[in-house]
């Protein structure tokens, strides 16, 4: 299958030259003219990747990349403009832009930015939690008052003011990168750039433009000099997710930049300080992977500086219902409930379930109950039953019903027809909506509704 790009620019003969230029290469491209128009077009279809140019009339570039970020976190963008500065990477890059092209373009850097973010969604479909937007009471953003949770804010806040390297271990959605960014805001660097690489993300043929950045020249495509994430976070913190997945190789490469606190652009021969603090993330047992042989020990030492562990959300349940209540005030202001409130055993239920996921699962769960529960504030445990059914986080057998393994494909498609059909209705018929309250990908979402009759 093709992969569909969306090129937004306010000047139809750039806009069109693009969206050629892709399409040769084997993608589908289709141009508008605004942000407006853009964020239109993807209510009504997927798309892939979004090229849009930053100065347009009405919503700008980086207006339209923020709220994609919000409506789908897992749709790359890419910013297109002819006055690329460094700082205005930065503002692209702390913002969630997955790259940026210079005017007037090259063929050949377009067609290898395009892959190396293509190549990047395909692995990083899930956002990263996202810090609660609700005032709380601690610093660090983290809803809870286990000891667990505890023990890890305390170390939050005595490794935050030291220049150390931190390590943030936990499974997945327990709030990595949210611990990071609290590292980052508590720190002398707070007034500095957080910039993120997801390290998992990245093959590894890119992983070093990708950090260090490149020179003209570099390879085919490089038609200017390009600065890497190191350059980007200058005088901030430099994240790097899912470290654990980084090839032999590449360790090597980050293991200089570690111990010396210097790097070359790939193609260069200038050495360049780098003036970052580095906060990694994984869910993976490094000191495992030392054992086997699959992880470097002197990075490992490197890196394990200062560890510090988040516990999983069975670890401590008696977290979420205050995490439960805060998302849905939250979330409940975000889609026109700001009075919605769980009934005592809606919460009992919540709080009787393992969550593989962690608080990211806990948070997209409560999004699909307060869009699909029905009218009223209070949420019963009636709706929370029925989408825990749906999401298959519910463990009781229903019973035999006789002549239903003949009739099982239809009952199947009859169910996937009422859960999208409600979606939809909840969603007020946007379809980026309704896809995240399924907890699919919008791609799934406009191929279930093709496969049920419903596009």
């Amino acid at each position: 299958m093709s992969d569909e790009i969306l090129v937004v620019d306010d000047d139809e003969a750039v806009g069109k030259v693009l969206a050629a230029l892709l399409t040769q290469a084997g993608n589908k491209a289709t141009w508008v003219g605004s942000a407006e128009a853009a964020l239109a077009t993807l209510d009504k279809r997927p798309f892939d990747l979004v090229i849009s140019d930053v100065r347009m009339p009405g919503l700008s570039g980086l207006d339209l990349l923020k709220l994609l970020r919000q409506r789908s976190p897992d749709l790359p963008v890419v910013l297109l403009t002819a006055h690329g500065t460094v700082q205005m990477a930065v503002e692209a890059m702390r913002e969630g832009a997955a790259d940026f092209l210079l005017k007037p373009f090259n063929r050949d850097e377009v067609l290898f930015v395009v892959k190396k973010c293509l190549s990047s969604s395909e692995t990083e479909r899930a956002a990263p939690p996202k810090a609660p937007s609700a005032k709380v009471e601690s610093a660090d953003g983290m809803i809870g008052a286990s000891p667990a949770l505890d023990e890890a804010r305390g170390l939050i806040r005595q490794a935050a003011p030291s220049p150390a390297t931190v390590l943030v271990l936990g499974e997945t959605g327990t709030g990595k990168e949210l611990a990071a960014r609290a590292i980052h805001a508590l720190s002398g660097r707070a007034k500095g750039p957080f910039v993120r690489l997801n390290c998992g993300a990245l093959p590894e043929a890119l992983f070093e433009s990708e950090l260090f950045g490149y020179e003209k020249g570099a390879f085919t495509g490089a038609v200017a000099r390009k600065p890497g994430r190191v350059e980007l976070a200058n005088g901030g913190t430099l994240f790097l997710d899912e470290i654990g997945e980084l090839s032999a190789a590449s360790q090597v490469k980050l293991l200089r930049l570690l111990q010396e606190k210097e790097y070359e652009r790939l193609g260069g021969t200038e050495t360049l300080k780098a003036d970052v603090r580095v906060v990694a993330a994984t869910h993976r047992n490094l000191g495992e992977m030392v054992k086997a042989n699959t992880f470097r020990e002197d990075l490992y030492y490197r890196l394990n500086v200062v560890p510090i562990s988040l516990p999983s959300l069975r670890s401590r349940p008696g977290d979420i219902p205050l995490l439960a209540a805060h998302f849905l005030t939250m979330l409940g202001a975000q889609n026109a409930r700001p009075k919605a409130v769980f009934a005592p055993d809606a919460l009992a239920l919540l709080g009787a379930q393992q969550w593989p996921g962690n608080v990211r699962q806990l948070q997209n769960f409560i999004e699909r109950v307060l869009v699909l529960a029905p009218p009223g504030d209070v949420i019963d445990a009636a709706s929370v039953q029925k989408e825990l059914a749906r999401a298959g986080l519910e463990t009781k057998a229903a019973a035999p019903v006789p002549g239903a393994a003949d009739s099982l494909p239809e009952r199947r498609k009859d169910a996937e027809r009422q859960a999208v059909e409600e979606a939809l209705q909840k969603a007020g018929g946007n379809r980026s909506v309704a896809a995240r309250l399924l907890g699919v990908s919008r791609r799934t979402l406009y191929n279930k509704l093709e496969a049920l009759g419903l596009g």
